[in-house]
């Protein structure tokens, strides 16, 4: 008997500790920039996203630190920039354990290649020794899988999903954590011609640097009801964990993965590229705070890890943004955040090597090899047939009217277009929020561009990255 009450107070004292500790839902969605209600995007109605922000903390200057899916996520996990953490580019997704790999999974040569360097451990191990049941929606696209033991790898995103990861957590009397992606907001986006969708292409606003045309209004406003989606998906999360009572107890992330599939998107270092939304909400914080303070994704696990009360990282690149949350009055963010585009390692080129530095106005774009004249550009940025992408041919098509759309288009795939890449470009984001003019060579900009490009260069030598020289 004294062995069985032993036995019912220690399992007690475990459940009292899992529901002390906070639960975590994270919320990435897929391709989605700096486009919401909430940020003042017209003719977007996101409800949900709108809800979340004003109910926790709303960061207008959050930025990615490597645009495109797998490389975005490994930073994420690892709070170390990819030429340190050692996933650059797209690797093979693999949405299940380790232990269920087939042998030739483990042996394919890209899995091989593009993956997290062993010595640096992932949000997900951390929290899996601080006891956590974890879980993930939809994909992993990070390698190698191991290195990500989730309990669960869950193949739907929709309420009674979440509602049943809930239930099998409280069951194993553990915290838990749910990674939870939407893929809607990627391309191909509802495709108007077949399926009404709510944005009128004639109200969007049209970024400067796409051809204001009925085309691409129409492939903006397809892009825009993906967004519109994606607040559902993204609701039915948000419900379940309201319905469950655990909500007051659960730290919620929302983020997007990187920019979208147009010129100055994806796979590029401009702003459409790098700036995301980011909604943080956790336990006991002040709601409706709106920050301007820079934020990197690298900062997420750091922030994480500090509102759990567990060991900061021996290694990072990120911060912590409690103050930011806490509204401290002395609460600031970062001075700079920095990104990269990194061909070295897994794949099978030699091409331009990108690296960016903002300060929140003024932003920096450094390349090296540009007389290669290759860059990688993903097959969604530019097909029609399988991935539904009407601006890149209309942009084409209409370059003689619209001619800085062309270029700035033939910058994007030099070696289908012919554009000239430049190795040096300097934007300021006030006055020029597109992106159109750029001021590397302006007199008058010349101390910004010197101030940002010395921070680069520290920044190289700081983080040891092997594969560019910006010389003095």
């Amino acid at each position: 008997m004294k062995h069985l009450l032993t036995l019912i107070v220690a399992l007690l004292a475990i459940q009292a500790a899992a529901a002390s500790k906070p639960n975590i839902l994270f919320i990435l969605t897929e391709d989605q920039g700096a486009h919401m209600g909430a940020l003042g995007t017209p003719e977007l109605k996101t409800p949900h996203m709108d809800a979340l922000a004003r109910s926790g903390a709303l960061f207008r200057n959050a930025f990615v630190a490597y645009p495109v899916c797998s490389a975005s996520k490994a930073a994420i996990y690892t709070s170390l920039h990819n030429h340190t953490n050692g996933l650059l580019n797209n690797t093979v997704n693999y949405h299940k354990p380790a232990a269920a790999l087939t042998p030739a999974e483990r042996k394919f040569p890209l899995y091989v290649r593009n993956r997290i360097r062993s010595e640096w451990p992932t949000l997900i191990e951390r929290l899996r020794d601080a006891g956590y049941y974890q879980g993930v929606t939809h994909k992993l696209h990070v390698a190698p899988v191991g290195k990500f033991p989730y309990d669960e790898f869950l193949a739907h995103n929709d309420r009674a999903t979440v509602a049943a990861f809930i239930g099998r957590a409280a069951k194993a009397g553990q915290p838990w954590h749910l990674f939870y992606n939407i893929p809607d907001s990627h391309r191909p986006f509802p495709n108007s011609d077949k399926v009404n969708i709510r944005p009128n292409p004639a109200a969007v606003k049209l970024p400067a640097f796409l051809p204001d045309t009925p085309v691409a209004r129409k492939d903006w406003a397809e892009y825009l009801a993906a967004i519109e989606e994606t607040d559902r998906i993204a609701g039915e999360a948000l419900a379940a964990l309201r319905a469950s009572g655990q909500e007051s107890n659960t730290i919620v992330i929302f983020l997007g993965d990187h920019g979208p599939c147009f010129a100055h998107g994806k796979m590029t270092l401009h702003d459409l590229g790098l700036r995301v939304p980011l909604v943080i909400r956790a336990p006991g914080m002040k709601p409706g705070i709106v920050s301007e303070a820079l934020a990197s994704t690298l900062d997420l696990t750091p922030t994480l890890l500090d509102l759990l009360g567990l060991a900061p990282l021996a290694k990072s690149h990120g911060v912590s943004l409690r103050s930011v949350l806490e509204g401290r009055a002395d609460a600031k963010g970062r001075e700079f955040v920095f990104a990269e585009i990194s061909v070295r390692g897994p794949l099978p080129n030699d091409g331009m090597q990108e690296r960016s530095v903002c300060d929140g106005r003024w932003h920096l774009i450094y390349r090296e090899k540009v007389e290669t004249h290759w860059r990688q550009v993903q097959a969604d940025s530019k097909e029609w047939p399988k991935w539904g992408n009407r601006t890149y041919a209309e942009t084409v098509r209409v370059k003689d009217k619209f001619p800085d759309a062309f270029r700035i288009l033939a910058e994007m795939d030099p070696q289908s277009l012919g554009g000239q890449v430049p190795a040096l470009e300097l934007y300021d984001l006030q006055t020029d929020p597109d992106e159109l003019r750029n001021l590397a060579s302006n007199a008058e900009a010349r101390p910004h561009r010197d101030r940002l490009y010395t921070a680069l260069r520290q920044w190289v030598r700081d983080t040891a990255d092997p594969a560019v020289q910006p010389p003095p």
